[in-house]
């Protein structure tokens, strides 16, 4: 669904590659693969193997970046970020990848999750004499990586890395090495490629197919990657933990063309929509349509196993910019409707199945539901891909507190009344697992469902095991 009227919004994404000499050309086309993953900023730093150079700004990636400006980032390497902020508030400051320079040497950093224990260790830098230039909770790795008093600068990282608890993918940059790194439960999708000769790395596939990269496997759980002039390098940080890749990437989060641990995430939607009707086959309609984007892939799998015809019953602008919070309730409602427009030849006097990926405030869906009616629909059937989400997320989607989210505090029943649904269905937690069909003999398949079940992987609020304040 159209995540900034929705409530529910994307990761971070980033991307990075070593060893091509149009690397910021490269990059660029990378972010525009991840826009998805984030529009409130986006940022390229590169190397030639003498400086760090950045271009940042607020915004989409054609608003930061024009030809001009990638000429001035020379180099053979580089990182890049877009970002949606979940920890930190917004500003230039904020916009990464993060660009620090010293006395030793400068350091770039991209990062996409969310870490819980990270107010507990910042708390712990200031308290050592960190001053900190932004409020995201990427810069907390850098001051504990200048921190550490363990030597080389590998086990600086490892040292640093061990002590974050929570979801991320990591990119650094330094003059002579491109350094990777994932939590040690794999909650953050990364994937590893090459192009010719390049090593590339990026939060979904999708950025490799875009540049003509090869995909070669995931980034495992644990694991650090040293790329450098010298070739690739695989060591791991920490042992990795149970793997829980976050579901939502499957359900909403990630662009259809990407696969995770080779998972298409099309075919896995599509077999979500195919679950649901068969959970769904009591109710009877006349025509299915799905809510754009993220849930057209499972109403085309509804339509296939339910025998009731697929039509695009909702069109989305693609043309509309982003439309801020409206002071009155006929104005907000006209911003949905500048977003997404009923076809009322589709809809009207029809039983109407409508497909979503899920549902957090409910506003939404009310809205729709009431759209579809006024063009005529004789009925509205809504039926999620999904669980009820009933818990927040604390690994770097914006769901933080129960008061967000409707499934938290309502029944099923309830929610219907809410969103003045004839009917509303939610898929199972075993189908939605199932449908994801992963490669792993898990009972859960390998995926954190901690927003649908509160059972979170991690300690949330944990009591992060810290150096000695005196040796720092």
């Amino acid at each position: 669904m159209l995540a900034e009227i929705r409530g529910l919004n994307e990761e971070c994404g980033v991307f990075g590659i070593w060893g091509n000499q149009d690397a910021a050309h490269l990059s660029y086309y990378g972010l525009h693969a991840l826009q998805h993953r984030g529009q409130e900023g986006a940022g390229i730093v590169t190397t030639d193997g003498t400086q760090l150079q950045a271009v940042r700004g607020e915004g989409l990636v054609n608003d930061v970046f024009n030809e001009d400006k990638l000429r001035k980032v020379v180099g053979h390497a580089a990182i890049a970020h877009v970002r949606y902020a979940t920890a930190g508030g917004k500003g230039l400051e904020n916009v990464q990848p993060l660009l620090f320079r010293s006395s030793t040497g400068s350091l770039a950093i991209a990062h996409n999750g969310n870490l819980v224990n990270a107010t507990h260790l910042k708390q712990f830098l200031e308290r050592s004499g960190s001053i900190f230039n932004s409020t995201s909770d990427t810069e907390v790795v850098v001051h504990l990586i200048k921190k550490s008093k363990h030597s080389p600068f590998r086990a600086k990282i490892k040292e640093a890395l061990s002590l974050l608890k929570g979801a991320f993918s990591i990119i650094l940059l330094t003059n002579d090495q491109m350094i990777v790194a994932r939590d040690r439960n794999g909650l953050r999708p990364l994937s590893l490629g090459k192009l010719g000769d390049a090593y590339v790395v990026a939060s979904e596939t999708c950025a490799f197919d875009l540049i003509g990269a090869e995909y070669i496997r995931e980034v495992e759980p644990g694991e650090l990657l040293i790329i450098s002039n010298n070739g690739l390098e695989v060591d791991s940080y920490v042992e990795k933990d149970k793997r829980t890749m976050c579901a939502m990437e499957y359900v909403y989060l990630a662009r259809p063309d990407s696969n995770i641990d080779d998972v298409n995430v099309h075919m896995a939607r599509k077999r979500m929509g195919k679950e649901l009707a068969k959970e769904c086959a009591h109710i009877e309609a006349d025509v299915i349509t799905g809510v754009p984007d993220s849930s057209i892939s499972a109403a085309i799998g509804f339509s296939e196993e339910s025998g009731i015809p697929y039509e695009l019953g909702l069109i989305k602008n693609r043309y509309v910019g982003r439309t801020f919070i409206q002071p009155t309730q006929e104005l907000r409602e006209r911003g949905v409707k500048m977003k997404l427009s009923p076809v009322v030849q589709v809809v009207k006097g029809k039983r109407v199945i409508m497909v979503d990926d899920s549902i957090v405030r409910g506003t939404t869906s009310k809205r729709i539901v009431r759209m579809l009616k006024e063009a005529g629909a004789a009925e509205v059937h809504v039926v999620i891909s999904s669980p009820p989400m009933t818990d927040p997320c604390y690994y770097g989607i914006d769901t933080s507190t129960h008061e967000e989210l409707i499934a938290s505090n309502h029944s099923v029943e309830e929610i219907r009344e809410a969103i003045e649904a004839d009917s509303l269905t939610f898929l199972s937690l075993e189908g939605m697992v199932r449908a994801t069909n992963r490669p792993f003999e898990d009972e859960n398949g390998g995926l954190c469902l901690a927003c649908f079940t509160g059972k979170y992987p991690t300690e949330i609020f944990p009591d992060t095991v810290l150096p000695h304040e005196k040796d720092c």
